[in-house]
């Protein structure tokens, strides 16, 4: 915990740095909401290669951050990892505008279900 899963424009896959979104990502979640550690952070990038914007006007393109969290946290909580998070999507982004790219970007936050489980196997390591 967390689960996050980005969905982004496969036209943003050249300007995405995933894995150092991922560990700005991982630290700020972590400094954000108590009970979320770096080493606790697991996230999913899924290209998606069709995306259809309103009236499908080229130049569009989206990202999408979906937070799955342990219940508990306060909608102030959840509300100022949004807003952190979609921050960072931007900081993430920025050079899309610049090669004339209109970037839809959102977080949300939610709960995850009573029923979650996990379980870690930790490797083995060789004396």
């Amino acid at each position: 915990m967390p689960h996050i899963t980005v969905d982004y424009d496969a036209t943003l896959r050249e300007i995405l740095d995933r894995r150092r979104f991922a560990r700005e990502l991982h630290a700020l979640a972590a400094k954000t909401v108590d009970g979320i550690t770096i080493e606790s952070c697991k996230t999913r990038f899924r290209c998606v290669d069709d995306i259809a914007i309103a009236h499908g006007e080229p130049q569009q393109v989206l990202i999408h951050v979906d937070f799955a969290i342990l219940p508990g946290r306060t909608a102030e909580a959840k509300s100022t990892l949004s807003e952190v998070t979609l921050d960072l999507v931007r900081t993430h982004t920025a050079t899309a505008s610049v090669a004339g790219l209109t970037v839809h970007a959102s977080v949300e936050v939610r709960d995850l279900d009573a029923a979650y489980r996990k379980h870690v196997t930790r490797a083995v390591t060789q004396p």
